[in-house]
């Protein structure tokens, strides 16, 4: 079990439906639309190598945490005003708790 009692493997199903067109997770695979998310949890945001960030990204100082993820998710455009994801969040607690516990594996 990860994050909030998160199932990872309901989360890689629900990433990828859900942020699969613009993200991708395998490491060392190319930047999408969004940055490549592999070891998005405890990386500093904004950094991933070749991706072109908002300044309100890069500039933020946030270290993804599995918490600051979920509150992130829940409505990006509030976490992070200006961020350039066109993403309206994730209402349901247990999306959010299965999508982080994906994410929490990609190490």
């Amino acid at each position: 079990m990860g994050f909030n009692g998160g199932d990872e493997k309901k989360g890689a199903k629900l990433a990828q439906q859900r942020a699969g067109q613009c993200h991708t997770f395998a490491e060392g695979a190319a930047n999408g639309v969004g940055p490549n998310l592999f070891g998005i949890v405890g990386r500093t945001s904004g950094t991933v190598p070749g991706f072109a960030y908002s300044k309100a990204n890069s500039e933020s100082g946030v270290t993804w945490t599995a918490e600051v993820l979920d509150e992130y998710l829940t409505n990006p455009k509030k976490f992070m005003p200006g961020n350039k994801m066109a993403f309206a969040g994730l209402k349901k607690e247990k999306d959010r708790a299965d999508i982080i516990a994906y994410l929490e594996t990609l190490h």
